[in-house]
């Protein structure tokens, strides 16, 4: 299992966007991502930190049903 990289909440609000999620909302340092079309997959919360946490973004791939494979593919 390839090992998560440390990346900022910028970079995987870039990412996100890449697979169908949209910003529909920032309030102060906290970025709301929901998917264009109606589906199963949950609406995301992203810091924008220079680092997020490894359980953080864990959680962030699982709720948009990604694997970390496809997600290093997005990087």
């Amino acid at each position: 299992m390839p090992k998560l990289p440390v990346i900022s909440g910028n970079q995987a609000v870039k990412c996100f966007e890449k697979t169908g999620y949209q910003v529909v909302r920032q309030r102060g340092s906290h970025i709301r991502m929901h998917y264009k079309s109606d589906s199963t997959k949950q609406p995301l919360t992203i810091p924008c930190h220079k680092a997020l946490g490894k359980g953080l973004l864990r959680k962030l791939l699982r709720d948009a049903e990604l694997t970390i494979e496809e997600f290093l593919m997005l990087l």
